[in-house]
């Protein structure tokens, strides 16, 4: 079976939203897939939501949860990167207020212009780190 690492799997609706594209395939409705996620709370919430999903769609994949992305990346056929840096408070609105300020627009897609700048800036170092840790 397959094993999928959701890195960032606090993102509950996003998580929600791929686990059900995931596993109505039929090749990767009993994977392995293991949530991660540094806030503890969050990560709960998300791995309800696809125990929840599973059962919904009949799909029968282990689920894990973990703090420690390691674990989770360990032996990942795929891994999905879906955390976002500073989170939307304060981060995501200091994408838009900032070039507001210098009379800029930024478009609501948060991964392009000067906002999508900032966020990259943010999210590289740790996208690297993730890159690292599957290298090793």
């Amino acid at each position: 079976m397959p094993k999928i690492a959701f890195i960032g799997a606090g993102s509950t609706v996003f998580a929600k939203n791929l686990l059900g594209d995931i596993l109505l395939f039929p090749e990767l409705a009993e994977s392995h897939i293991a949530l991660m996620d540094i806030d503890a709370e969050r990560l709960r919430t998300s791995e309800v939501v696809a125990r929840k999903v599973a059962q919904t769609i009949g799909a029968k994949p282990k689920i894990e949860a973990t703090l420690d992305r390691r674990r989770a990346l360990d032996g990942a056929d795929y891994a999905i990167a879906m955390f976002q840096v500073g989170g939307y408070q304060p981060c995501t609105v200091t994408d838009f207020e900032i070039p507001k300020k210098y009379g800029l627009r930024q478009t609501i897609g948060d991964t392009l212009g000067i906002g999508g700048i900032m966020r990259a800036l943010r999210t590289m170092p740790v996208l690297l780190d993730v890159c690292r840790d599957m290298e090793e």
